[in-house]
């Protein structure tokens, strides 16, 4: 199994490095209910020491569907399909997918996905709690003067 490598860290961030995204097969973790090894996936939660949201890349072999449907409780989740072309189904309507899509899906909508192309899949997921995000963009920041060190 292929560990995330650690390139810095300190108080107000942590960075990882997941490799070549061709290669996220090499990843693989035990599912926390039905305890099968999924390959292609690895969580960035706990790599990150994130606290408001989980992220996971995510793949699909070629011509196969994620096994199961599934909701949520809390969290929305946002999919970003990186590479390959398929469905996605929510609550019994299903529609195409492919490289650039981008698919919102509140907690209670069962979903799937489905890879229905020649290569790997691989997506993005985002799990955030819904209605949590009360301020973004630049209305929850501020300017700062600051010089790059990559600059010198």
């Amino acid at each position: 199994m292929k560990q995330i490598k650690k390139l810095s860290e300190d108080i107000n961030y942590t960075a990882i490095n997941l490799g070549n995204l061709d290669k996220l097969m090499e990843y693989s973790l035990i599912h926390p209910v039905n305890k099968q090894e999924i390959e292609g996936k690895v969580f960035l939660k706990e790599a990150t020491k994130a606290t408001g949201s989980e992220i996971s890349f995510n793949s699909l072999p070629p011509k196969t569907e994620q096994p199961y449907f599934h909701i949520h409780y809390k969290n929305e989740e946002t999919y970003i399909i990186l590479k390959g072309y398929g469905f996605f189904q929510v609550d019994g309507k299903y529609f195409n997918i492919e490289e650039g899509s981008v698919i919102r899906v509140a907690p209670n909508g069962v979903r799937g996905i489905r890879n229905d192309s020649e290569e790997t899949m691989v997506y993005i997921v985002i799990q955030s709690k819904e209605n949590s995000l009360e301020e973004y963009t630049t209305n929850d920041g501020e300017r700062v003067p600051f010089e790059p060190k990559w600059k010198k």
